[in-house]
């Protein structure tokens, strides 16, 4: 079998796994969100979260520690985990980690105005009330790369359009 038949099953396996990908992202309202301030110091939150094409977008109060370390550090990693109820596995939980940086949207101009009114209509009339005041920005957050996982043995490298990119290795765990 040569290279390019191997590129071509690889792309094949993967298609399924690709609207596994999308259905997770679409079936959650809220990710993890994992940060770090100057002196390099982590910090864990959540937020609420539309997606506009291929970016995710916030809106975040400048009070937290997070939206802090967003501005200043302009990098992220968030999380996508499918819901410990729902699983069958405690320890294979379906999860999507994704690494990007981050920009800050200028109010008003007509990314917020269109954002805005997407989160509005996701996450309901709080957002009206928090839109309006001047601690809460609008944060997009850019995928670079990041990992799937859906299983024991079953992780891969994902682009930053969030599609397979390959198998995160070829080697299943080993037992002691």
């Amino acid at each position: 079998m040569n290279h390019s038949q191997n590129l071509e099953d690889s792309k094949r396996q993967a298609e399924p796994l690709d609207s596994k990908i999308k259905e997770l992202v679409q079936k959650s309202k809220s990710f993890i969100l994992a940060t770090l301030d100057a002196e390099g110091t982590p910090n864990s939150s959540y937020a609420p979260f539309v997606q506009v094409e291929n970016t995710f977008y916030i809106l975040v109060s400048f009070l937290a520690k997070h939206t802090q370390n967003l501005v200043e550090g302009k990098k992220t990693s968030i999380m996508f985990i499918e819901d410990e109820c729902a699983t069958k596995q405690i320890y294979a939980r379906e999860r999507l980690t994704i690494d990007a940086y981050t920009s800050q949207v200028e109010r008003n101009c007509e990314i917020w105005n269109t954002v805005v009114s997407q989160l509005k209509e996701t996450h309901g009339k709080v957002v009206e009330v928090i839109s309006e005041m001047n601690d809460f920005i609008l944060i997009g957050i850019h995928p670079v790369k990041g990992s799937y996982v859906n299983g024991f043995g079953s992780a891969y490298f994902v682009d930053e359009n969030l599609e397979i990119s390959q198998h995160r290795n070829n080697q299943n765990h080993q037992a002691k």
